[in-house]
């Protein structure tokens, strides 16, 4: 009896603990437009919804995994593409992670969409410094949303 117990409870100790994942306030995004071939590495703020092309992409949630654990993001995308004013069609809605982008891809003729990390505000001191050059994505006008 104490050798099972004491074995259940070797077993428990070796057993890793879930990684803890940190929020983060912005999502790094890159985009490719499949027809130009022009790459775009821009910052996405949770809840605040930014233009692609013709994507509009909204970061509903961004987490980071400990400095402990192995490097890892993963954000829930809600992405909509308006073709015609004001019709927008839900392309993708789901969890994308940095370190497995094909797991939960955006499947679109045009455009390709990837985490790439997920960060501190600017000016916050966990920031990575600088912005990307070539910075094509822009907010959203502060119009509200039909959801």
């Amino acid at each position: 009896m104490r050798g099972s117990i004491a074995a259940v409870l070797a077993l428990a100790a070796a057993t890793p603990a879930a990684a803890e994942m940190t929020p983060e306030p912005v999502a790094v995004l890159q985009g490719l437009d499949k027809i130009t071939a022009r790459v775009s590495k821009f910052e996405a703020p949770v809840g605040s919804p930014v233009q692609f092309g013709t994507l509009a992409i909204r970061v509903r949630d961004c987490e980071k995994s400990s400095p402990e654990d192995p490097p890892d993001s993963a954000a829930f995308l809600e992405i909509d593409e308006s073709r015609q004013r004001d019709v927008r069609t839900r392309v993708f809605s789901g969890w994308m992670f940095a370190s497995s982008p094909a797991l939960s891809a955006l499947e679109h003729p045009v455009y390709d969409v990837v985490l790439l990390d997920c960060k501190a505000a600017s000016g916050s001191p966990r920031t990575t410094s600088g912005n990307a050059a070539g910075n094509e994505a822009r907010p959203e006008s502060a119009s509200p949303s039909k959801r």
